[in-house]
Order: structure tokens, then C-alpha cells, then sequence
């Protein structure tokens, strides 16, 4: 059989992409648990823009440690290379900006003009256990966007940005460089880079079961045999997905 994995230097395939654009969060945390993962949901996390919060990227990494003062002074800004503007002027097409900011929300992990250009860049979203400022431009941008608040202070008072592209811990998930988060309505997912094409496969064939034992359920049946469904279930299933494939996105 052959294996359907990837890893985190190859490119993630247009297929693995759709397939992952028209699956839930939760049919993927279900996935990922058959496979022994169950630290995968990046809980706590909302979308800014519930307009845009269909999200499909890989992962670029930018870890925060607290701020001190003497450190985090305004005119580092100046600075190019400064590890957060670094960062937003690194993200490529197709990558998610995911930010350590250790689940402290006190002040922002970034802003609405850094936003702006990650937008303009290309990446696929932006995720942070922090908060962001300028949350009335994240709600019209269309760049996906996750945070677990909105404070109007700026990062340099709480963090201290020091490393890209290094594992890291979002929302007490580890997300490693590569990795791909997936990103609805209800949060944000990390599956490991390695089972993106295979969980993305199994994903659409779970969503299709689930909506004929939905069909079943809307029509009056028990759980008992089909939720979940035993071989008799999955029989009328099989007799029903003959006329009924699934959807493309």
C-alpha cells in the first residue's frame, strides 16, 4: 500500500488543501484521536473575522518570552530584524503566522498593519494564544485571523519576540514548523505535517458517513446502530453514497 504521508519539506498538495478547506475542526480532532493524538484543538481561540475563518496554511512559528523593560523599548521597531517584524516580512505564500505569546493576552502579539501585510504576502492566516490590536481591522480583513482576546497595548509590553521558525506551544498545543492548521468557525486545529494527506482523506470520507446518519437521525431513528452505525447502517449508507458522492467544496 502505498504511504500518503508528507513531510514538512514537501509542498502540501492542492487535493490535501481542498480536502482539508471542506472538513470541520471537529471531524479532524476525531481523525487525529483515532490516531492516538488528543492535544490537537487549539482551545480557547476565536476567528476576528467570522467572515473569513475558513483557514488551510503551514505553519511559521514565532516564539514570545515576557518583555523587560530595559529590552523592550519602542525604537527597536527600527530594527529590521527585529524577530517580529522578521517574521511578518519571512511568511510566505500558503504559511500561517502561529505565535507563542505563552496564553498572556494583556497586551497584543501584533497589529492590524502587520495584518496587512501578511495579508499582502499571501499567508493563509495568522493564530496567536495572545491578543491582537486593532481588532476592528481584523474583523473586515480578509486574512484569517485567530486570538484568544483584543487588547489595544502594544506587544512590547508583555513579550519579548526571540525565535522563528523553532517548535512551539500555542494555546498549550505543540506546533512544530511544517505543520498544518486547519481553521472554522469553532477554532483552530494543528495536524501533525506527516498525516495531513491521510487525515485529510479519511475526513471527507467521515463527513460523508455523517451525513447520511445525520439524514438518519433528522428522520426519527435511535442512536442504538447508528451513531455509532454498525455493519447494517453502513450497508444503507454504501447503497446511498452510489447516488450520492461527495460534494466538492
Amino acid at each position: 500500500m502505498t504511504d500518503v504521508r508528507e513531510s514538512a519539506s514537501d509542498p502540501l498538495a492542492p487535493d490535501t488543501i481542498a480536502a482539508l478547506r471542506q472538513v470541520s475542526t471537529a471531524t479532524l480532532t476525531t481523525q487525529l484521536m483515532s490516531r492516538g493524538l488528543r492535544n490537537t484543538f487549539l482551545f480557547g481561540l476565536r476567528p476576528l473575522n467570522p467572515g473569513a475563518a475558513r483557514m488551510v496554511g503551514t505553519a511559521f512559528t514565532l516564539r514570545y518570552i515576557p518583555a523587560r523593560e530595559d529590552l523592550d523599548v519602542l525604537t527597536v521597531f527600527k530594527d529590521p530584524e527585529h524577530p517580529q517584524r522578521k517574521a511578518v516580512e519571512s511568511v510566505g505564500p500558503g504559511q500561517v503566522l502561529v505565535m507563542d505569546c505563552r496564553g498572556q493576552g494583556r497586551a497584543a502579539s501584533l497589529g492590524g498593519i502587520l495584518g496587512t501585510r501578511l495579508l499582502r504576502r499571501g499567508a493563509a492566516g495568522v493564530v496567536t494564544d495572545g491578543s491582537v490590536r486593532d481588532s476592528p481591522t481584523f474583523a473586515t480583513l480578509g486574512l484569517p485571523a485567530y486570538a484568544a482576546g483584543v487588547s489595544a497595548t502594544t506587544n512590547l509590553v508583555q513579550h519579548h519576540a526571540v525565535d522563528l521558525q523553532v517548535p512551539i506551544g500555542c494555546a498549550e498545543v505543540p506546533v512544530y514548523p511544517g505543520d498544518v492548521l486547519v481553521g472554522d468557525g469553532e477554532g483552530v486545529v494543528c495536524v501533525p505535517r506527516e498525516l495531513a494527506a491521510e487525515v485529510a482523506r479519511d475526513a471527507v470520507a467521515q463527513e460523508h458517513l455523517e451525513e447520511f446518519v445525520q439524514a438518519e437521525i433528522e428522520a426519527g431513528a435511535a442512536l442504538p446502530g447508528i451513531y455509532p452505525p454498525n455493519e447494517q447502517t453502513r450497508e444503507r449508507y454504501r447503497a446511498w453514497a452510489k447516488g450520492n458522492p461527495p460534494r466538492p467544496e
